[in-house]
């Protein structure tokens, strides 16, 4: 995280194309497709809540859809944990898009805290 830059937008479609990436080499199976769908479904929808965010009519709309993206972050960190437990892919490609998920949440986190602190609701 270090030595990117700090554009959560960025990050957030980053963080879509390695869970497509990520679901596109998972087995063709029951569990596979089952695993896949929630993941993309949840580790997509940030992004877009995040897009929302910044077009927020209060501070209370900003917190709100804030919460949602972290929301699916932490959804998308339960797929990812268990993907690597099952072993549906690649442990290097998991374990790296799981830590930057941590990052995620952790960024949402303080900043849905840093709003509130700050006069939001």
């Amino acid at each position: 995280m270090a030595d990117r830059p700090f554009d959560i937008a960025d990050r957030l479609l980053d963080f879509a194309v390695s869970v497509g990436k990520i679901t596109r080499a998972f087995p063709n199976d029951t569990l596979g497709f089952h695993v896949a769908n929630q993941l993309i479904r949840s580790g997509t929808a940030p992004a877009a809540n995040y897009a929302e965010a910044q077009a927020a009519e209060s501070r209370r709309d900003f917190i709100h859809k804030m919460k949602l993206s972290l929301k699916e972050l932490r959804e998308s960190l339960v797929w990812l944990r268990l993907a690597q437990r099952m072993s549906l892919n690649a442990p290097g490609q998991l374990d790296a898009t799981a830590a930057e998920c941590d990052e995620l949440i952790a960024v949402f986190f303080k900043s849905i805290e840093t709003t509130r602190k700050n006069g939001g609701c």
